[in-house]
This record gives C-alpha cells, structure tokens and sequence, in this order.
C-alpha cells in the first residue's frame, strides 16, 4: 500500500510533513533511525506508520504517565483498539492481563523502568518486537536537559529483545546529544534525520521589566489582551499556584495552576480541562506541556526563564502547532538570574550529602555484606536526598560495580566510589552552567532572536516571518483577542470529575 494512502486512511492526513515519510522509509528499510523534529512535528506518526506495516509489536518508551495516557487515547480515537499503556497508572491485575494476552496487541507503551522489569521483559519476549521507539530521546544523553539514568539501560533491553529496528525521536537536541543517543542505545546502521526547529509562525518577543509588581501587571496586561488559550512557565510550586491566585483576583476566568506536587488524578483532569477548552490559561511549572495534545494554544509567556535553550524551545514549541501564528513572551528581570541556579543545584546531591549518605549506609551495614536498594532509598531520605538525587547516585554505584542482584555490596562503598560520584556530579554541574549561560547570552543577544538559538543547533533561519522577535519587530495587536473569550465553569476537582463520570448534573451547579 502507498504510505500517503495509509496515512489518510488511519488518521486522514492527505500528505505527510517534512521528514515524516523519509524517517518511516529508513525504517521499513530496515535502519535504525534518531530523528529530531520540532515540537508538534508529528513525531508518533512516524512509528505508527511503520507500526501497522510491520509484522510484529511496536513498544514505545515514554518518560511521562499523561504522555503515554495521551498517546494511547489518540490511537484509540481512530479506532485502534490493540493498544495498552504498562505503567503505575494500571493496576497489578490489569498488568498481569496486559502480559496475559501479550500477542493481541500491537503497540505498547511502557516506561523505561518498567523496561527493567524482568517480568515484563519476559513477556515481550513471546513475540516479535519488530518497532522499539524511544519518544523524547534526549532523555538518554547524560548531556540531555532532562537525564533520566533508566534510559541508558535501554540497550540491554533492545538486545534481549532480539535488536528490532530502533527509532529514537526528540525534539531539542544539539548534534552532540544526537551522537549520545546513539551510542548510549549501541546503534549501527543508523540515519540521522535532523530537521530545522526553526518555528516560523511562532513570535519571539523578551521584554525587560523593572520590578516584580510591574512585572505581575505586565503578565495580567498579556493574559488580557491575548488570544488564547495560553500558557504561563513559571520556576517553582509557589509560583504557579500564585501567579493563577492572582490572575482569578483581578477576574481573569479559566485559570488554573499545574507542578509536580499535585495528586495525578487532579494533574489528569486539569489537562484534560485545557485539551476541552474548559480552561484557557495554565499557570505552572516545566512539569506541564509533554504530550498535551492541544494545538490552538495562541501564547506561551515565560514569568521565569528555563536553564537552557532546550527547555525554553521544547516550551515555546506547545504553542501553534495548528500552523497558525502566536506568540511567546518572555518577561525578564534582573531578579530572576538567581532562580535557575537554584533549581540547578537542587538537581543533583552535594558533595555534604554524599558523604553523609555513605556513613549511614556503612553504618548499616556493620552487620551485614548487601543492603537492598528499597532499604538504601529509605536510608537516602534520611540523608536529605529526593527522588532525583537517589535515582542519580543508584546510577552511578551500578555503573561502577558497586551493585550485585539488585543489592549495594558493602565492600563496594569505598572512598574511591564516593569521590567519582562527585566527580560525575561536578561534571554535570558544570555542563548545566554552560547551558545556562547560553540561555543568559541568548536573552541578552543584540541581534535576531531566532537566527541566534538557531545557531546553537547548527541551524539557520529558513524564511523571514512577518513577526519574528522583537529585535527583527513584532507587531503584538495580531495576536490580540477579536472578541472576549468565553469558557466553561470551572469547579473544585472532585466535582468536575464527579461531572465527567456523569456522577452529578452540570446544570445543578449553574
């Protein structure tokens, strides 16, 4: 069959977009394929085409619970029923089902912890995996903004899997990071596609405030005044639940607030207000935007700027992806500088902490020659360290030897080990320092916006848009609200979802 014809029949596109059809050719022919396409490219139809083609499962890795769930929602939309998500979200009966019946599905998307999972492995091995897709590849490079150790281990996974064809797809990355992903997954015979980020349709403005007062107002002015919906990134907790607080207060309706701390099922259903128009502004943090499928959003304004030109991009990127014009704002303050630095340092454990770490597990282990990791972890947070912190320095005792069937070796805990750990954190610092800096010399750029962070990518600038930032001018009434925007009625969590399950009566409440 002709890949245009498959393509409209399964999800009714008349033509693919740019490098689509050559990244699916690659991989029907048989290549590995690492793939860079700018957010909202169109990444996942490039393994679902090849998917229905090939004979045999497609497994999908995805870093993100809402973006598995949203993945597996629009396969199911166009009528693909063959489909399951293995995550936390299921239940350890639906797992067991899923793992049952392994032979009548025909893509599955997983994690990549739950790739390390003997069990599941073990089931995927019943039948062919002809389709290993790594969605948001960067997450591999230990250079990636976004370093998740559990993606490394990918490699083994694909081998014991019999080596299927292997695509990994990301939408930021520098060629170095490129060249990490496919070394960190072992690939050979591999095509490289890397495609422009450039965004045309999407305006670049940094405006410089004075003050934090002036700066609340100037975001108050935007969300106002701008066709929606939009997004507000701000850098912490705090942040976003104030920032919507006070959008509600000077009357600004359809605002809500999104981070990491909120309970997952209140995270899923503020996403799936934002996708049904129920609301029109997000203020949050950089845990919104991964596969929100949404693609009239008209601005993304920046309170706070990210710690590198990747996030920032990746960001940016969740708006137009309709093809239409908007805008994305970045309001900036000298206040501000000090913010990613802290968010940085609080990414990795200090040197204090490693060491303090270290004296408790030798402690505990007076008495014995192994500990578990779920004693370590325990024992972990009584050091100080989160979630992110333990995840990195488990990494680093497996890679060094330290680790033996899932257990930490006490003769492996030497001094030796505790200082290459810090050695490994101070690289990593020292690499998020540079990208940092990069983003402050970019906010601080004289000429056009766009052809500088295009720079950094080994890109250029494929077209002059009418609107491209605001050094080369940008005129903001284009993207102004026509008329006053309406949305649903909002309500407390637990009601709305009471609502949705058809629990209560919307009219009750209006």
């Amino acid at each position: 069959m002709k890949l245009e014809n498959l393509l409209y029949e399964k999800f009714g596109y008349a033509a693919f977009r740019a490098g689509q059809k050559e990244i699916i050719q690659d991989l029907l022919s048989g290549k590995n394929v690492v793939a860079m396409l700018p957010t909202g490219g169109g990444k996942s139809v490039c393994y679902q085409i090849p998917g229905y083609i090939m004979d045999g499962l497609v497994i999908v890795v995805s870093p993100l619970l809402s973006l598995m769930e949203d993945q597996v929602n629009q396969l199911r939309l166009i009528g693909e029923k063959r489909v399951a998500a293995f995550n936390s979200f299921r239940t350890m009966e639906e797992k067991k089902e899923v793992l049952r019946n392994i032979e009548a599905y025909k893509f599955i998307f997983a994690s990549p912890e739950m790739l390390q999972s003997p069990f599941f492995l073990q089931a995927l091995k019943r039948v062919k995996v002809s389709l290993f897709v790594v969605d948001e590849a960067h997450c591999i490079s230990q250079w990636g903004f976004d370093f998740r150790p559990d993606y490394q281990k990918l490699q083994h996974a694909v081998r014991q899997l019999g080596n299927p064809a292997v695509l990994a797809l990301t939408a930021t990355a520098t060629k170095k990071i490129l060249q990490d992903i496919i070394d960190s997954l072992g690939l050979s015979d591999t095509a490289l596609h890397f495609h422009s980020i450039d965004r045309p349709n999407i305006a670049i403005q940094v405006e410089g405030i004075d003050t934090l007062e002036e700066k609340k107002m100037r975001l108050l002015s935007y969300v106002k005044e701008l066709q929606g919906p939009g997004i507000i990134y701000c850098s912490s907790r705090f942040w976003s639940e104030a920032l919507a607080e006070g959008l509600r207060a000077e009357g600004v309706e359809g605002v809500s607030h999104y981070h990491g701390g909120m309970e997952q099922e209140e995270r899923m259903l503020i996403q799936q207000q934002f996708i049904n128009n129920q609301l029109r502004v997000i203020s949050c943090t950089s845990a919104f935007g991964m596969g929100i499928n949404k693609s009239n959003v008209r601005y993304v304004i920046h309170f706070h700027y990210p710690a590198n030109i990747e996030s920032y991009l990746q960001e940016i990127g969740r708006a137009g992806r309709d093809g239409k014009d908007s805008i994305a704002v970045l309001l900036l303050s000298g206040a501000d500088h000090d913010l990613p630095v802290s968010i940085i340092q609080d990414e990795l454990p200090d040197q204090k902490r490693v060491a303090y770490f270290f004296s408790l597990l030798k402690k505990s282990l007076l008495q014995r020659d192994t500990i578990s990791f779920a004693d370590a972890e325990y024992i972990g947070i009584a050091a100080g360290l989160h979630e992110q912190h333990w995840r990195f320095i488990r990494y680093q005792l497996e890679e060094l030897g330290a680790v033996q069937d899932g257990c930490i070796l006490v003769s492996a805990l030497s001094s030796e080990i505790q200082q290459i750990i810090n050695d490994k954190v101070l690289d990593r610092l020292n690499n998020k320092y540079e990208k940092l800096q990069a983003m402050r010399n970019w906010l601080q750029t004289l000429t056009c916006r766009r052809e500088a962070f295009l720079r950094l990518f080994h890109d250029k600038k494929q077209k002059q848009p009418k609107n491209c930032c605001d050094i080369c001018g940008i005129d903001v009434t284009d993207y102004k609200q026509i008329q006053k925007e309406k949305s649903m009625p909002v309500y407390e969590w637990k009601t709305e979802l009471q609502l949705l399950l058809g629990m209560k009566r919307r009219w009750d409440y209006e």
